[in-house]
């Protein structure tokens, strides 16, 4: 994969993490260094200037280092974190964390600022519903995707998560494969990689 050179401010706005209302904002006011396309009001922004923005607020810059999307993996059941864990890993363009309970989730979601959280609804300490609004809550976490996963079947639970915040839901069990399938479609990954 080659590493790109220069960021839309779209794009900037995700590895980011902030809105892209925020990056306009500090290409316009001279914080974030950049250029406008000849001929266009677009603005670009090459990939020092964005190293050393997001070095000077504070911002974790493995998002740009790696390429990577970060991935949140919260289950109770050690077995199938380490099989969700290794599907994503064989994929190759995750960077893996992951929790056993919600207390964890939710200092994970915080420190590590996933991109997306694949959440066990039917946690020891918290239901997955807590978890979707505590992340909800927060707005520099929108652009966090949640994608719960259960054993229950009742639509009424799963209408609800989705309320509370989920982007989707996998009925346990599933395959592997269809996780990681799910997991790129929301984080917009192309699949032709190695699939």
């Amino acid at each position: 994969m080659t590493k790109k050179t220069v960021f839309t401010t779209g794009e900037a706005a995700k590895i980011c993490k902030v809105s892209q209302q925020t990056i306009i904002r500090c290409f316009d006011n001279g914080s974030l260094k950049g250029f406008r396309v000849p001929g266009s009001k677009f603005r670009r922004i090459p990939r020092e200037q964005l190293y050393m923005f997001m070095k000077d607020n504070g911002i974790p810059t493995d998002a740009l280092e790696s390429g990577k999307k970060k991935l949140l993996i919260v289950d109770d059941d050690q077995d199938l974190v380490d099989l969700m864990q290794d599907g994503f890993q064989r994929d190759g363009r995750f960077e893996i964390r992951t929790a056993n309970n919600g207390f964890d989730a939710g200092m994970g979601v915080k420190e590590f600022r996933p991109d997306l959280v694949v959440l066990d609804v039917m946690l020891p300490d918290i239901n997955g519903k807590e978890v979707c609004q505590r992340v909800r809550s927060d707005p520099s976490m929108d652009t966090v995707k949640i994608l719960c996963i259960s054993g229950m079947v009742e639509h009424s639970k799963v209408d609800g998560l989705k309320a509370a915040g989920a982007n989707d839901f996998m009925q346990k069990p599933f395959s592997i494969d269809d996780l990681v399938m799910r997991a790129c479609e929301l984080l917009d990954i192309d699949r032709g990689v190695n699939g």
